[in-house]
């Protein structure tokens, strides 16, 4: 748990940057094509896949933006239907 800790806290010119959900899915490709439009509009992005290494159809993979980044993130993602 530790690990997850020190991700969510990276710093950046030394400001903490704050991180929020703004993404989540079970589907990895899916996670992949959003977080792939995010950076590609300059909007870091950091992925923590939830789901369980034995069972996949458990748990969720969770995109994270920075806390200033987070509606311009989800404005852009509520214009594309990635679930078609």
């Amino acid at each position: 748990m530790q690990w997850l800790m020190k991700v969510i806290k990276m710093n950046t010119n030394h400001d903490e940057i704050k991180w929020k959900k703004v993404f989540t899915t079970q589907k990895p490709i899916e996670a992949e094509i959003v977080a792939g439009n995010l950076e590609s509009e300059g909007i870091k992005v950091v992925t923590f896949n939830k789901r369980d290494s034995s069972y996949t159809v458990f748990g969720y993979i969770e995109l994270m933006v920075p806390e200033d980044e987070y509606e311009r993130a989800k404005e852009l993602i509520e214009g594309i239907n990635y679930s078609e």
